[in-house]
């Protein structure tokens, strides 16, 4: 198969999984054959060698070795080392990528660190750009985004101010010390121009912060190549680690020596067991860190990742737009105007403008709920969004054309469309 050609006409999915040459990546997932999973934009399916590696973290590293294993077993150094190998899913060279804490906490650290960065100025001295006093958000942004950027905002005595992605070009200016994005939009999946976005923020002196939650694993970032300054995405979607898996953060490196974290723990201390009662920052990505690694989820990301082995992020994107273009001709299909329940893509048909999930709305918009349910039902794992979207995300590693020609025509069915 021509990945980057998608123009399959009406080829079955059949033939299309005979060409496809990830095909056989599905293999090393535990799937149910009678289920066709397109959740893995909330939690991606579990790898299978994840249960024997964490069943030898619980019964011969914590069991046997015990506190041993934090210098044996490479429990103190598990955030740099797995941060190492999601770096190169990100785009990003060794060294800039910490795994640890939450998305949540990461986006904390990124965004008051984005604004201090911007607030010191050229000469690094605190103050020395004063007038840098706004901090904008994506105004589509996740909703914690919102809440961790007005905690920013107070804690660092800026102005938050809600913007459409789009408008971040016009938007920003001499007052602004930072701002925060992102990469797709969580309801309908529109993936939005990294590289043009992060130019705007450079080229008026402020910081980019970059949520990549729902792309990172699922298309090439070049978050080195088009000069992000920091970035923070989770694990537990297309990187498939688990539920809770801890986040990534990824700080430039030119930025290193100038990111304060305003969550300053002993795991990010330059001396960590010097217990020194005054802060010093660690060099390199390792002062992102805060606290002790939870190292049951570490492990188990990091078994996780050895699915990339061998596997390029650009055919996976090329995957994922060849199975979300085939989903929605077969939607439209089967799925006709008239049906008892209409259904309007929210999702980009653009290519350069679509993530790797499909939101489609209801209308009715009550109905949505049913809608889903009655997928579940028949074995189509989706999610519900409020007031009426289907939200249904392809995960190229494991999900198949065939799971997408099934979930179309169960959708079919409990639309009221042709059968």
């Amino acid at each position: 198969m021509a990945y980057g050609d998608t123009a399959y006409g009406d080829e079955s999915a059949r033939s299309l999984d005979r060409r496809d040459p990830l095909a056989a990546l599905r293999e090393r997932f535990v799937l149910d054959p009678g289920t066709v999973y397109l959740d893995g934009n909330s939690l991606g399916a579990l790898p299978g060698s994840v249960p024997a590696r964490v069943a030898d973290v619980v019964e011969r590293e914590w069991g046997r070795l015990r506190i041993r294993s934090w210098t044996e077993s490479g429990w103190w150094d598990a955030p740099e080392r797995v941060g190492e190998l999601v770096a190169p899913l990100l785009g990003a060279a060794p060294g800039q990528v910490v795994v640890a804490d939450s998305t949540s906490v990461n986006l904390f650290k990124a965004t008051v660190g984005a604004v201090r960065i911007a607030q010191a100025g050229e000469t690094g001295v605190p103050g020395a750009a004063p007038q840098r006093t706004e901090l904008l958000v994506d105004q589509a942004t996740f909703p914690t985004d919102g809440y961790i950027a007005a905690s920013a905002a107070r804690l660092t005595g800026c102005t938050l101010r809600p913007v459409p992605a789009a408008d971040v070009p016009s938007a920003v200016g001499p007052r602004t010390a930072a701002v925060l994005l992102n990469h797709v939009d969580y309801r309908t999946g529109e993936l939005h121009d990294l590289p043009a976005l992060t130019a705007a923020v450079r080229a008026a002196g402020a910081v980019s912060v970059w949520d990549v939650c729902h792309s990172a694993g699922a298309l090439p970032l070049g978050l080195d190549a088009h000069g992000v300054d920091l970035a923070v995405g989770c694990t537990y979607k297309y990187l498939n680690g688990g539920p809770g898996s801890p986040a990534f953060l990824y700080v430039r490196r030119g930025l290193q020596p100038r990111f304060d974290s305003p969550l300053p723990g002993w795991n990010s201390h330059a001396e960590p067991f010097a217990m020194a009662a005054a802060y010093e920052p660690a060099a390199g990505a390792g002062r992102g860190r805060v606290g002790t690694p939870d190292i049951l989820s570490l492990s188990a990301l990091e078994e996780a990742l050895r699915v990339w082995e061998g596997v390029r992020v650009q055919d996976v994107r090329a995957k994922s737009l060849a199975l979300t273009d085939f989903f929605l001709r077969r939607v439209g299909e089967l799925v006709p105007p008239g049906a008892a329940v209409s259904l309007t893509s929210l999702t980009p048909r653009e290519h350069a403008r679509r993530g790797s999930q499909v939101a489609l709305l209801c209308d009715p918009a009550d109905e949505a709920e049913r809608v889903m349910k009655e997928l579940a039902a028949h074995g189509v794992i989706g999610d519900f969004r409020y007031p009426g979207v289907l939200r249904f995300g392809f995960t190229p590693l494991y999900t198949s054309f065939e799971d997408a020609e099934r979930a179309a025509r169960v959708l079919g069915e409990v639309t009221g469309g042709p059968r």
